[in-house]
């Protein structure tokens, strides 16, 4: 079964897209790359390539990698995509001068749910930095427990894209550990068609992920409970980690 639908899916990729409205990290992530005055910055996962492109039009070298030709799709026609150099891989796929700066953003640490491609993942964004580069990313905090309002009842909203109106809501179908499974329903407004995307999100906890990120060789030097660098606390809705490569 192929999973995250939304990646692959021209159609869902639009759909994707328009959740960017709600978006808290970018002004994050801009922000941390002016404040470490980074040249070079890699983006993992960097899906449609909004916060990709915003960061090559402040003045960055960004390489954008993605494994979904149709986000990538999406992303190479956003205005700086033409200032991005852009790669159809994973991590692996990096190659070239070491980067300064490699962030993973909208939850992408959630979607490798697979621990030996977490792990390989953390090992590739090593080798991609230079040494002394910085590592930042986010992750669901799991004390928060946000898939409790992975209910029809509790998601259900409709978002104007590209492809029309469409009613969206989440439907949480087992959580196993820290493995979180559920469906994304996509109601088209024509009434005519309705897709399920059935996904899975591996909501790490703080010291496993600072484990995995000292294993890999990284030193962690923040961790963030919200987009405003607040301390960590059980009700934060984040785990906002940035890591130095040793």
């Amino acid at each position: 079964m192929v999973m995250f639908q939304e990646f692959h899916d021209p159609r869902l990729v639009a759909v994707y897209d328009a959740w960017g409205d709600r978006r808290l990290d970018t002004a994050f992530y801009l922000g941390l790359a002016a404040e470490l005055s980074v040249t070079a910055i890699v983006d993992i996962g960097c899906g449609t390539g909004e916060i990709t492109c915003a960061l090559a039009l402040q003045g960055h070298r960004v390489t954008g990698v993605d494994p979904a030709p149709a986000m990538l799709q999406v992303a190479r026609h956003r205005p700086g995509g033409e200032l991005v150099r852009w790669i159809e891989g994973d991590a692996s796929s990096l190659e070239g001068q070491p980067a300064d700066l490699a962030i993973m953003t909208a939850h992408v640490a959630q979607v490798i749910h697979h621990q030996d491609a977490w792990r390989a993942t953390l090992t590739a964004a090593h080798r991609a930095l230079r040494p002394g580069g910085h590592l930042a990313f986010e992750s669901r905090n799991p004390d928060a427990r946000a898939w409790l309002a992975w209910t029809p009842e509790a998601s259900r909203q409709r978002l104007d894209t590209p492809v029309g109106v469409v009613d969206v809501w989440f439907d949480l179908t087992e959580v196993v550990g820290d493995l979180v499974r559920y469906d994304i329903h996509y109601g088209f407004a024509s009434g005519s068609e309705e897709l399920v995307s059935s996904n899975a999100l591996r909501i790490r906890s703080q010291a496993g992920l600072e484990r995995s990120l000292t294993d890999a060789g990284f030193e962690v030097r923040h961790v963030f409970g919200d987009w405003e660098r607040s301390p960590v606390g059980p009700d934060s809705p984040e785990l906002i980690f940035v890591a130095t490569r040793s």
